[in-house]
Order: C-alpha cells, then structure tokens, then sequence
C-alpha cells in the first residue's frame, strides 16, 4: 500500500468582510491510501476515489449490496441514461448502489469541471446518487480501478474495458465484479435488472 497525496482546492469566501475581490483558492493535501497497483487489489473493496467535491471515498463503503459502476459523459448520445441510472438507484435503492464516474476519453464529450459536471447532472437529470470526480478509464493512464475491472486476471471475470461512454460493471455484496454491460444496455432494461435481481 501507499499513500498518495492529492491537491485538494479550498474555497474561501469573502462574503461578509467588505471586500469585492474574487473569493481566495488555496491549495490543500489530502492523503489517500490505494494499492500499490491494480494487481493488489483483491476487490473493488480495495479502491479509494475522490468524489465530485474533492472528498476521498473508499469503495468499502458499499460493503453488503450490489453497485453499479458507470463511466458517464455529458456530450454523449448516451447520455440521458442518467435518467434510467437515477430511476434504477431510487426504485432499487434496497439492491444496488449507483455509482458513476465522469471521463473524457471518449470522443471528448466530458470536456467540463467537477463542479461544471455536479451541476449539470442534478439540473437535467435531479441525480442524486454518487458521482465520483473525473478520472481516465481507459488507456495506459486509466485509473487502478478501471485497470482492476477490465483485466480478467485480475478480477477474475471480465477482460471486457469501457469502449465508449456509459459501460457498466456490476458488482456483487462481496465487492467482485460479477458482469460488464456496454453502452447501449439500458439502466432499467431486463438484461441489467435480472441481473440485479440475482
């Protein structure tokens, strides 16, 4: 294990001094303990993430239910899944945990902030389940947990990686990846639900 250190912004504000100048970014360390590698993770228990505000997320915190893991843009043709993906984490809140993950690595069509992201998805869609911050999820740069989840030697499944935007993993109560689903598999669609149900 290792900790790794990542810049956090801390935004002050001025409101209330008198002063009209633009509120006072500093920067911040937060620490975060990953794997070494995605090869000593044992399950995506393993993960640590920062979510949408900056703050880390350890992905044991979904310990005991399924989740369903979802690379998510914008700009996609996809995109109003986000809809069918906050219908399926409101009607099946008992099951499964909705977690996505915004990246631009597709046809460039996560171009905005963290913030720029948070806002958008909550003003067109009212999202209201996890949204972790922007992370590459593939390529030689991918993310340790998107390396885990799209290396079958390593979480014992699937070799299958996001290809395009909306891919989705599904996870079991145990935190191992039980299925892949691409993109056009629907959030509220019978594949993914049966599969939920199991």
């Amino acid at each position: 294990m290792k900790v790794v250190l990542l810049p956090s912004l801390l935004l002050v504000s001025t409101l209330g001094t008198g002063s009209c100048n633009s509120p006072t970014v500093t920067t911040s360390v937060t620490p975060i303990i990953m794997p070494e590698s995605s090869s000593a993770a044992t399950s995506v228990y393993d993960f640590t993430l920062n979510d949408i505000n900056g703050q880390p997320v350890p992905l044991s915190r979904y310990r005991g239910k399924k989740m369903l893991l979802v690379n998510t843009a914008s700009e996609c043709g996809y995109t109003p899944q986000y809809q069918e993906l906050e219908q399926l984490s409101r009607q099946h809140a008992d099951q499964v945990t909705v977690l996505g993950f915004p990246a631009n690595n597709f046809g460039g069509q996560e171009p905005g902030s963290d913030a720029q992201i948070a806002s958008f998805c909550e003003k067109n869609f009212g999202v209201t389940f996890p949204l972790f911050s922007k992370v590459s999820v593939a390529g030689p740069d991918a993310a340790p947990l998107f390396q885990y989840l799209g290396s079958k030697a390593q979480n014992g499944v699937t070799d299958e990686k996001p290809n395009w935007n909306f891919c989705k993993y599904l996870i079991d109560e145990t935190g191992h990846v039980v299925a892949f689903f691409p993109s056009k598999a629907k959030p509220m669609g019978e594949e993914l639900l049966s599969a939920i149900g199991k």
